[in-house]
């Protein structure tokens, strides 16, 4: 219901052109591909047009016309792929393309119509805590080991301690004797 109040909404804003925007926020992770839906109904031959807005500027995706004309920007030339419907497809996103995203979609008789997308891209923290639990294992290992170590020589020396200790009671003993039997 509001799904097709929204189309209503938007037919009425644009008499002859309607855009639906199924999902008006994307999370991705960096490295994945994103699929920028929409689908758009228009009398005669549209024109759709995708820009990116981030804290960096403007920046115009893609423009095309329904069936005969595609211009890419350099900077997203091997990163976009277009549908028919209005949608793009953003091959291997970064950071950087976290933001809003526009598409206008005009009617050739003037009329145009918009829809947003906000895009939020994190990045992976998994091989930094993998590092740390690794680098944590490694320490532990090592602290074991040195404990060990210590174990052993406090022993050898506990024994040292106590062989040394008979050897001068027994020497003690000795010439205690001697000094008695003369």
């Amino acid at each position: 219901s509001v799904t097709s109040a929204l189309i209503a909404l938007l037919c009425l804003s644009a008499p002859g052109v309607s855009l639906l925007v199924p999902q008006p926020n994307i999370n991705a992770t960096v490295a994945q591909n994103i699929l920028l839906s929409v689908d758009y109904s228009c009398g005669g031959v549209a024109t759709i047009e995708w820009k990116h807005v981030s804290s960096r500027g403007t920046t115009k995706i893609v423009e095309w016309r329904s069936g005969n004309y595609v211009n890419i920007s350099t900077g997203y030339k091997d990163r976009v792929t277009i549908f028919e419907n209005g949608s793009i497809q953003l091959l291997n996103v970064g950071v950087r393309d976290a933001g809003y995203y526009f598409v206008t979609v005009t009617e050739e008789h003037g009329s145009n119509i918009y829809g947003t997308i906000v895009v939020n891209v994190y990045e992976i923290i998994y091989e930094d805590l993998h590092f740390v639990a690794v680098f944590f294992a490694f320490l532990t290992g090592v602290s074991a080991i040195l404990i060990c170590f210590m174990w052993l020589c406090n022993k050898s020396l506990h024994l040292f301690q106590k062989k040394t200790h008979k050897l001068s009671a027994s020497n003690t003993e000795e010439i205690e004797l001697e000094t008695i039997e003369c």
